[in-house]
């Protein structure tokens, strides 16, 4: 199974729910950051299952961890893994994967090497974006040059940002054969999803400026008017 998310996500309890995450399933939980929905799938497999959340980033993990056992879980687990050339030593019945793919150089590969490490019924979620998804009404200058700052970023570095529609096509390639598709597009006059924008910007901010993509100025001033 596939869910595509253009932007930001819908509430992750309600989505899993209708996926159908088994009491006693073995879960990862692939760039899981903080731990969120680490903690989500947790709660659905219950003391019976397990779930591991993996990530690059061990300031993050180590957050992630203080955070689960404050949350007395003791069915979770994480680890600092390199996405692209791990190779788990369990079999998972359910992988769930947000915002990773796009920042990956090849996707279809990783896709392709956790399908060797699932189980036969085996189920994969991934939520991923299609940056050319953004609009403003009025139409908003300062948002078309943030999505293609964003864009330009992310594929200099040999990723894909529009890789949401693709998605179906790697998973398919990969050896899954039920492929499923949700499309979910945020919008708001104010608020969260707003907010959104200028802090991605502002945390890409040095990479946009070492490309040589914008100017200080012009970033600046972007980042203002989206502010």
């Amino acid at each position: 199974m596939f869910h595509l998310s253009t932007c930001i996500s819908l509430n992750r309890y309600d989505f899993l729910a209708q996926v159908g995450i088994p009491q006693g399933a073995t879960c990862l939980d692939l760039g899981c950051g903080g731990g969120d929905v680490t903690r989500e799938l947790a709660q659905m497999v219950g003391p019976t299952g397990a779930v591991l959340g993996v990530d690059y980033d061990a300031v993050v993990l180590a957050a992630a961890r203080q955070e689960t056992m404050d949350a007395g879980l003791a069915n979770v687990s994480f680890a600092d893994h390199d996405v692209t050339s791990w190779e788990p030593e369990v079999q998972f019945d359910v992988v769930y994967a947000r915002f990773i793919f796009s920042h990956l150089t090849d996707p279809a590969a990783v896709m392709a090497g956790l399908r060797r490490h699932m189980a036969p019924d085996g189920v994969m979620i991934v939520e991923d974006v299609d940056f050319r998804g953004h609009f403003a009404e009025p139409q908003c200058p300062a948002l078309t040059r943030y999505t293609d700052l964003y864009s330009r970023s992310v594929r200099n570095r040999g990723a894909d940002p529009w890789i949401g529609p693709k998605l179906p096509g790697h998973l398919r390639a990969a050896g899954f054969d039920d492929v499923k598709v949700q499309l979910y597009h945020p919008v708001a006059l104010h608020g969260g999803i707003k907010q959104l924008t200028c802090t991605t910007l502002a945390n890409i901010g040095g990479a946009v400026l070492q490309d040589n993509l914008t100017t200080e100025e012009e970033f600046t001033a972007t980042l203002s008017e989206l502010t």
